[in-house]
């Protein structure tokens, strides 16, 4: 209800149509691999595998699927051929306008299909990635590998570019900073599960300092692009206005108006595109171009602060309810692991890093046991793998055959149907995933990023 209040408020000509296509089923986008085949020539291998799309008329690598299809069935995805990326994210990589030979740098990179898109316009670039979190860096390293491509990865905190690229500037800067997430609700309805003006401001403040880190990381000459997927003006005008007036002589607007046909539509008076969900199908979104003019004077040196620790310990009666869910899909944990909760995330701690928590900096520690969703819990692939154990009861094994399907990230008809409708499918009586029984198949939930095809077993088995 806040969040339509300021909307109505903000935007009093557009709050409704933007409600409405929140309330529409998302489209599923794709991006086509320049470096494989054209966008003609993969849309031609999508109707030979029996489904349709069309092409984005701005975006040239971007096409929509009329009717949404596991990735498994996307013809060339096992090889890096295509991804699953909305347009209003390749529209920043497009407005990046990377080049050959340059030095890049995608800032807050996770889960890296943006570095990805950078390394297809300009595989000859060298690109560093660099995002804060260690848990979700991993997708970038995934992804990468799943498209054959290489990159400087690296975690830091985007605050502090010293601490990760030292003294090195770059001639491209994609900022696509952590943001509310307004502008995507209709993909993710519980985007919006802990939003309040407050944080909206912690954002902000937030934004500013990466916006500002990121301007020093740039090469005087060089291009910045500020993107985030939120709505309102505190994350995304004015916090680019707050750049222009920190540096008023070293920066300057680069000026989206003749970005393409129609971009008036959604052209703010600085130049910025500020895009509602409605316009242009595809997620809200907000993009700033900026070019940096002259040199600045350097950061001060990082003072070191360890920072609030982003979870809390579950209650409990949630904590009992957690436990009972868990175990009914097979999975158990003993009493030195414990819940903890950040935002709509679950994880499990050891009991024994308590004692440090706010006195040191934690990195990697933990499993993220499952996301809370309206219908209960979303199981995380890696904590079936590292709880579900050997021989688990609630194990369906599968043939080599099958697993050799699962892992390419295809459903599964067994020869005899389960009786649960949650089974964590097994191979030589080890856990593969959680599959979901539809019917007469198992349903597939291998983490896209893992698909692999080819020949996977190199023996008999």
């Amino acid at each position: 209800m806040w969040l339509l209040n300021r909307l109505q408020i903000a935007w009093p000509q557009e709050w409704q149509a933007v409600a409405e296509a929140n309330n529409e089923r998302p489209p599923m986008w794709l991006r086509v691999n320049r470096q494989h085949h054209s966008r003609d020539e993969w849309l031609k291998l999508l109707e030979e595998n029996g489904m349709t799309g069309h092409i984005h008329p701005r975006y040239p690598d971007a096409v929509r699927l009329d009717a949404p299809a596991p990735v498994s069935a996307l013809p060339g995805f096992e090889q890096g051929g295509v991804t699953v990326q909305d347009a209003s994210a390749q529209g920043c990589v497009e407005l990046l306008a990377p080049q050959n030979g340059e030095t890049i740098l995608d800032l807050c990179a996770a889960p890296g299909g943006k570095t990805t898109h950078i390394l297809e316009a300009a595989p000859q670039a060298s690109v560093m990635a660099v995002d804060v979190d260690a848990q979700r860096i991993s997708r970038v390293y995934e992804n990468l590998k799943r498209l054959k491509m290489k990159a400087d990865v690296k975690v830091g905190d985007g605050r502090f570019p010293s601490t990760w690229c030292g003294d090195t500037q770059f001639d491209r800067i994609l900022l696509d900073a952590p943001c509310s997430g307004e502008g995507v609700v209709r993909k993710d309805p519980d985007a919006l599960r802990n939003w309040s003006p407050q944080s909206n401001q912690e954002i902000a403040a937030t934004q500013r300092e990466l916006i500002d880190s990121a301007f020093h990381a740039l090469a005087p000459g060089g291009t910045l692009v500020y993107s985030t997927c939120t709505l309102n003006r505190e994350e995304n005008q004015e916090t680019v206005r707050w750049l222009l007036a920190r540096y008023p002589q070293a920066v300057e607007v680069l000026s989206l108006e003749a970005l393409f046909p129609g971009a008036d539509a959604a052209l703010t008076e600085e130049g910025f595109l500020h895009v509602f969900p409605q316009i242009y199908d595809c997620e809200g979104f907000f993009v700033a171009r900026l070019r940096k003019t002259a040199s600045v004077e350097p950061l001060p040196a990082p003072t070191y602060k360890v920072g609030a620790f982003p979870f809390t310990p579950l209650k409990t009666r949630e904590a009992q309810a957690v436990i009972a869910a868990a175990r009914k899909v097979g999975l158990e944990w003993d009493e030195t692991l414990e819940l903890w909760q950040r935002d709509k995330e679950i994880w499990l701690f050891p009991q024994a890093f308590t004692p440090f928590i706010g006195k040191v900096r934690f990195s990697r520690t933990g499993i993220r046991l499952a996301e809370i969703h309206n219908k209960g819990y979303r199981w995380q692939h890696e904590a079936v793998v590292a709880l579900a154990g050997s021989d688990n009861p609630l194990g369906f094994e599968l043939s080599a055959e099958e697993a050799q399907e699962w892992y390419r990230g295809r459903d599964v008809w067994p020869q005899a149907v389960p009786d649960a409708d949650d089974v964590i499918v097994t191979f030589q009586h080890q856990p593969l995933g959680l599959a979901k029984k539809v019917g007469s198949r198992l349903k597939n939930s291998y983490p896209r990023e893992l698909v692999r095809d080819g020949v996977l077993f190199s023996a008999p088995v």
